[in-house]
């Protein structure tokens, strides 16, 4: 009987040694612990472009809004006296409009409420109206990420609030 438990324990030691040198399951280890990793990576690259998409909309934008308010104001809005506040509510639309049209992600820019500020600066020079009139626009838009939950998984506070940026473009007054 004492035989058969040394034969039956020198077995088990073989087996134990062979499935040491066994190496089917280490493909599935490595991956299940690089998959955090590249969800990460993956994430930051959605996110990045997602934030450029949204971004370059947002300029996009703004570029329209302040084209139509250089087309809309008379050319000698300077002497005559007059302001362009009062088209704030439609340069509003114009860039809200640029930033939820045709995106490819859900949206996470957006204008803040009267976020959108148009300006008028008179220019003097020899210009063949003088003073020249130059109008500006600036918005203020905040970018969102969907995905922040997977960077705070891994320690980050990256994303948890919106950023704000202002964005501006100005051109010369054509005039109506």
């Amino acid at each position: 009987m004492g035989k058969h438990i040394i034969q039956r324990l020198k077995g088990l030691r073989r087996k134990g040694r062979l499935l040491l040198r066994d190496e089917g399951g280490v493909a599935l280890v490595e991956f299940a612990l690089v998959l955090p990793m590249m969800l990460v990576v993956f994430a930051v690259i959605v996110e990045g472009s997602r934030m450029m998409i949204g971004y370059q909309s947002a300029i996009a934008g703004v570029r329209d809004a302040t084209r139509y308010l250089s087309r809309i104001v008379p050319v000698n809005i300077c002497t005559t006296g007059g302001g362009v506040s009062a088209h704030a509510p439609q340069l509003q639309t114009i860039v809200a409009q640029s930033l939820t049209g045709g995106a490819i992600f859900p949206g996470g820019v957006t204008v803040q409420a009267n976020g959108v500020t148009p300006a008028l600066a008179c220019v003097a020079g020899t210009y063949r109206v003088n003073p020249a009139p130059v109008v500006t626009v600036t918005a203020l838009v905040d970018i969102t990420f969907p995905f922040a939950g997977i960077f705070t998984l891994v320690g980050s506070s990256f994303g948890t609030t919106p950023l704000t940026t202002s964005i501006s473009d100005q051109s010369r007054v054509f005039g109506s």
